[in-house]
């Protein structure tokens, strides 16, 4: 039996699997949540929480953002800025900042306790300087949001009956390594997260949230556990939400494109370090790691590499995958073309930045910002 007999098979079920994502890429994309621009909600307590850690290149451009936002709340603002132990300057920043607006607030942070991971302790201290009431915002410092970032997204949480939304950032990408990976973000729940089934499950596994933009009830936060309840989690962000499924509460990620924007990472170093500390969790283990990239290659490497070869069978699977990546990215602001073509190359990144976290990891070589990353789990 020849080699291409043997791998016929799986081209066929790669492709189908490929049609069926995409499928459910077309679905999403039609059912998503997103923020009414024009809605205003009831006036409530706004508190927006910001943890900086060497964000003097990012801290001015987020704050004044975060202020216009503000503005036109109908309610009672304030805004917290936690500036864990930064060297680069971002405390004279905040500090400049903070004497323009009195509903700024800058509150010096300290080293995490055992067992904490700086961000989930970063945004347990701000919490506990935030009004006992109305909402919370959780913003990463590289985010800037639009004027109607905060009115239209609580409205979305209120309307809807949610004590969690996540209005997903347009990520803007530069470069040929963060316009390989960053993509694959949105493009990860909307190809495989049934949102509709999402929003009404409790269970974990039907869950996506991003810790760069999150709404959330502050009743409910409290009664989820707040970030205690996920204090050595490295992706926190989706495991609040389950604390917030596992209280009772709903919630889901939604399409933030026109709210807020967000530059995660610069150049291809930061990529890197920014996966290699994070994406060891993504998949419960080392097994799961394996399991999820290995099925990625098959949908998406092996059709597109069959296809080269002559397959139709693998050249379906191949413009599935690229059709997929040019809805999702259609959706949520991002570049469709030419990149959507090179969709097996991403994945293929995508596998080798897996691998390298999951390595760091097993080698205790964990760190982000100059703090070692120390994970039990």
């Amino acid at each position: 039996m020849r080699v291409s007999d043997l791998l016929r098979p799986l081209v066929a079920t790669g492709t189908a699997m490929s049609l069926a994502s995409l499928a459910l890429t077309l679905d999403n994309a039609r059912r998503v949540r997103r923020p009414g621009l024009a809605d205003i909600p009831a006036p409530e307590p706004l508190s927006v929480l910001i943890p900086m850690r060497d964000e003097a290149h990012n801290a001015e451009r987020c704050l004044l953002a975060v202020l216009e936002a503000a503005d036109r709340w109908p309610g009672p603002a304030r805004i917290h800025v936690l500036d864990d132990g930064s060297a680069d300057g971002t405390d004279a920043v905040l500090a400049r900042l903070a004497s323009m607006d009195d509903r700024v607030r800058v509150h010096p942070g300290s080293a995490p306790p055992p067992g904490w991971l700086g961000k989930t302790w970063a945004c347990a201290q701000l919490a506990e300087k935030a009004f006992p009431g109305g909402v919370h915002v959780f913003l990463d410092a590289d985010v800037v949001v639009e004027p109607h970032a905060f009115t239209s997204s609580f409205a979305l949480l209120r309307n809807a009956g949610l004590d969690l939304v996540s209005p997903y950032p347009r990520q803007v990408a530069v470069g040929a390594g963060e316009r390989l990976v960053q993509p694959l973000l949105q493009w990860s729940w909307l190809s495989t997260l049934p949102l509709g089934l999402a929003e009404r499950s409790p269970r974990e596994s039907l869950t996506a949230a991003n810790g760069q933009f999150l709404v959330v009830d502050a009743a409910m936060y409290r009664r989820a556990g707040g970030h205690e309840a996920v204090h050595d989690v490295v992706l926190e962000d989706i495991a609040l939400l389950r604390a917030v499924k596992a209280a009772g509460g709903r919630g889901v990620v939604a399409e933030g494109s026109d709210v807020a924007t967000c530059r995660m990472y610069r150049g291809w170093d930061e990529v890197r370090a920014g996966y290699r500390k994070s994406l060891w969790s993504a998949f419960g283990s080392p097994g799961g790691t394996l399991g999820v990239t290995g099925l990625l290659c098959l949908m998406y490497v092996l059709p597109a590499a069959a296809a080269l070869f002559g397959s139709r069978t693998g050249l379906v699977g191949y413009l599935a995958g690229v059709a997929s990546r040019v809805v999702s990215a259609r959706c949520t602001g991002g570049r469709g073309w030419p990149d959507a073509f090179a969709h097996p190359l991403s994945i293929l990144v995508f596998t080798g930045l897996a691998v390298d976290s999951t390595l760091a990891r097993q080698r205790g070589d964990l760190q982000w910002k100059g703090r070692p990353i120390e994970v039990r789990r």
